[in-house]
């Protein structure tokens, strides 16, 4: 991710900040959990996408599955971003070390 995607990231925790009436570590508890709510939202589409709910059939597509994927994204870095002003850094820094021990470990790909 780039930084244009960490500023958007920025202004809308700063927009979210500006509507919030919730005391600062509560606001950063519900952004937390507001990632759980996304994840059951991307269940519900993967079994309204594999039709296994005969009550409501295929009510999803795979599109809708990748949209809530996104959300989950989304609402992961706007957390990250409301816990620690640095998240771009701590991300970045994260990922460089499940990449470098997932990767390194297997080799090189062919």
């Amino acid at each position: 991710m780039d930084s244009a995607t960490w500023t958007t990231i920025k202004r809308l925790v700063e927009w979210l900040d500006a509507n919030d009436t919730h005391p600062p570590e509560l606001t950063r508890l519900l952004r937390v959990l507001k990632i759980q709510e996304e994840a059951g939202e991307v269940a519900e589409a993967i079994h309204g996408a594999m039709g296994s709910n005969p009550r409501k059939g295929a009510s999803h597509t795979w599109t809708d599955v990748e949209k809530e994927l996104c959300d989950v994204i989304l609402t992961g870095m706007v957390s990250l971003a409301t816990i620690n002003p640095d998240a771009q850094q701590v991300f970045e820094y994260h990922l460089s070390r499940v990449a470098r021990r997932s990767l390194e470990a297997t080799g090189p790909s062919t």
